[in-house]
């Protein structure tokens, strides 16, 4: 069994108000990289409870849980299918950082894969955090 982090962070000027209201409409992701639609899964639209599928142009599709949330601080999330993991959790948090906010997308996750894999889809995740996050910096 295989574990492993990715953490990455951007720095936004923007305050948190803005930068929540952007973060927390958990189904509107033009800035995930490769996201090509997002939908709810059920009646709750936010919070803990409420849950998406988000298809990629690679014709991956992710199902996501929210199992914790704290407005204008951070949510997160689990996902059910569609990684090629036997777990996954993930947070992003905002940080105010006098006029501007810190943003950071965290997750750790554990698979069966192979060591190569799992090395391989570690440098893979790190990257989507990375170009997400700068596409996310951009539409401010």
């Amino acid at each position: 069994m295989n574990s492993g982090s990715v953490k990455k962070s951007v720095i936004i000027d923007t305050d948190e108000e803005k930068a929540w209201s952007k973060i927390s409409k958990i189904a509107k992701l033009g800035w995930l990289e490769g996201q090509k639609s997002t939908k709810f899964l059920g009646e709750k639209k936010s919070g803990i409870g409420a849950k998406r599928l988000i298809s990629f142009e690679d014709g991956t599709d992710v199902e996501e849980h929210i199992v914790g949330w704290k407005k204008k601080e951070y949510f997160s999330y689990i996902v059910i299918s569609g990684l090629p993991l036997d777990a996954y959790h993930a947070t992003i948090s905002i940080e105010n950082i006098k006029k501007a906010v810190k943003i950071t997308w965290e997750s750790y996750f554990v698979s069966k894969s192979t060591k190569k894999e799992f090395d391989e889809f570690i440098v893979f995740l790190s990257n989507f955090y990375a170009q997400s996050l700068k596409n996310l910096k951009n539409e401010f």
